[in-house]
This record gives C-alpha cells, structure tokens and sequence, in this order.
C-alpha cells in the first residue's frame, strides 16, 4: 500500500468519525432540544423542598416521560438542581427536555384556580380551602385573618374580613404568598363594589358593611337562591321597623356552630350577634356571604312579609307571613309533620 493510499484512507476513516460524532452530537441535541420527551399532560408541583429525583419520579409516573436519560443531561445542563424556581407547571405530551429544564429555571409557572366556595363560617375554613389549593400553609392564612394590622392595611378588621372576601375562583400563581392573595381579594372586593351597587346601598340607608352583614343572616338562612331576594326583604322589613331581626343563624354564630337546633335557651346568650336579644345589625358578617345575597339584599323582593319559617314540605323553601298569627299557623304546620316523621322513622327501626 503506497503512502498516498494510506493518507486517502486515514483522511476518509477520520472524516467517517467526525460524521459519527456529528450525527452523534446533532442527534442528541434533536432528541433534547426537538423531540417531544412526554406522552400526556402533567401538572408538576415544586416546592422548596423538593428534590431532583423527586421531579423526575413525578414526570416519569404522571406525564409519561420516554427518555430519562435526556432530561437528566438536560437538568446537569441548566443546573436545574442549583436554579429550580418553587412553582405550578404544566408539562404536556408536546414539551420537551429542554423546554422542561428551562421552566423550572426560568419559572415559567402555569396561574392556578383558586376557588373559593359554598359554606364558609369560619376563619379555619378559610384557610384550610386556601392552603389546599396554593403553597402556602393553613396556619399562615389563619394568622393572617386574625392579624389586626395586616388586615388594616386593606380596611378590614379580624371581625369583619368576611365581608372583604367575595366567593369566586382567582386565577393566581399558585407560589402567590399571602399578601399577593389578599390584594386579590381586596381587589375583587372593589370591583365588586360598582358605582351603581353602592347607589342601591345608599338608596336603602345601608353601608356596605351593612350589605354584608344582611348578606351573611339571608345565606345562613337558606340554600335555595331563588328565596334571597324575599328572605331579604324580610329582614329589610324588620329593620325598618325597628324590630329584633331575630336571626336563628346569629344565635348559632354564637355558639361556633355547634348547635343542631336553636332552642329557647340559647337566645339568652349576652352578645352583641344575639340578634334576638338585641336589636339592628350585628357588629359584622357570621360567614362569608355569596355575591347573589349581596345582590339579594341591594335588589330585594318587595314584600309586606315580616315573618317566614321552614316548610313542612321538607324541601328547603320556607313560607312567608304578614301577620304573627298567620306565622304561627305556618309553624304549627311545620311542627306537626316534624313530629309524623319522627314517629315514622322510630316505628321503621323498631
């Protein structure tokens, strides 16, 4: 073999390894940077704490990850173990190792849904809704809506906050801390409040405290929507009388709920939310009242009703009366099938 045939072939071994290590180099980047490296949708949390195996044990079981050892070269590539950033993300069949290491780098977080609704009446209920959809912790939140001074910050007090949060879903980074969640509520609250809701609040004589307040009596009164409006104009009725509103759900507020039936007894109790014991509004919300019992009370039914009690149907609706002896016939109503059915149910488990 001559000394030229030697250098053609050393040449063409040399260009056949670069090609190897290009096709090699430039697979590798296509299968990283190009490829999708997922099967389906996985929304991925990332807290503080969280570890790289932990990620990847999370991508592997809930998005279906196809090539570990890609997203491994590209988490060492972006020191994904050193520059993580806490947060919400959305990793779907189209993403891919790369994009994946650069959204935790870059914080790329996906806003959460945070919904907060049916029966709030506590402050522990509270927090406890809005720690199990965000990162931060129940204990936080609870601290929060008992702290005079941040609470002040925004006009509310830890005895009227109830007013200043609306039920709704907010959409917010889920690594929102617990003052960026209470300017939205605060901010919601005032678009709430248009220039013509506080115009029918004005025209009824009520601040929007007030509002508030009515709005938590008429949610504790009923489930049914359709009777806000009219159980609203009861109360309305009472107050402009100057009556005892004499709201059984005042009376359970003070007593944390805990009671199964109001009874003569507990109207006794010496507080200023004994609404049978004294008179107007109490001093601020028992629960956390819906928008539409806001809007009952600002739009209520107009109606000469001034009492109202369950319906012996035992569906949920109420009946309404003008006169106390008509209301006394409607409770009697209600007593006597009350007392059939518990005779039924006793004679059934005998």
């Amino acid at each position: 073999m001559t000394t030229r045939t030697r250098i053609v072939l050393w040449v063409l071994l040399a260009a056949a390894v670069l090609a190897g290590v290009g096709g090699f180099v430039l697979g590798r980047y296509y299968i990283d940077n190009r490829k999708p490296n997922f099967t389906k949708e996985h929304v991925l949390y990332v807290r503080p704490e969280t570890t790289i195996g932990e990620i990847a044990d999370s991508l592997q079981s809930g998005a279906g990850m196809l090539r570990p050892k890609s997203l491994e070269r590209c988490f060492k590539k972006m020191d994904v173990a050193a520059q993580m950033k806490p947060g919400r993300y959305v990793v779907d069949a189209s993403s891919t190792s790369i994009y994946v290491a650069r959204m935790l780098v870059f914080g790329w977080q996906t806003p959460q849904k945070m919904t907060l609704s049916g029966t709030m009446r506590s402050k522990g209920r509270i927090a406890k809704k809005i720690s199990t959809q965000m990162m931060v912790d129940s204990a936080s939140v609870a601290d929060a809506l008992n702290d005079e001074a941040f609470l002040g910050k925004y006009g509310f007090t830890p005895e009227n906050v109830f007013a200043m949060i609306l039920p709704d879903t907010y959409q917010m980074y889920w690594t929102a801390s617990i003052e960026e969640i209470f300017d939205r509520f605060k901010k919601e609250y005032d678009a709430f409040w248009t220039p013509e809701r506080d115009a029918k609040a004005k025209a009824q004589k009520l601040s929007r405290m007030d509002v508030s307040i009515l709005a938590s009596i008429v949610s504790g009164e009923t489930l049914k929507d359709f009777e806000y409006p009219k159980i609203a104009g009861v109360y309305l009725n009472r107050y402009r009388k100057g009556m005892k509103l004499q709201a059984d759900p005042t009376v359970c507020f003070c007593y944390d709920y805990t009671l199964d039936r109001v009874l003569k007894k507990h109207l006794q109790i010496d507080s200023p939310y004994n609404t049978y014991k004294y008179a107007g509004l109490p001093p601020a919300p028992i629960n956390v009242p819906p928008k539409a019992c806001l809007d009952a009370v600002l739009n209520p039914d107009s109606h000469g009703y001034i009492y109202f009690c369950a319906s012996p149907a035992f569906d949920g609706t109420h009946r309404f009366a003008v006169t106390y002896s008509e209301h006394l016939k409607n409770a009697r109503a209600f007593q006597r099938e009350l007392t059939a059915r518990r005779k039924a149910r006793a004679a059934a488990s005998r």
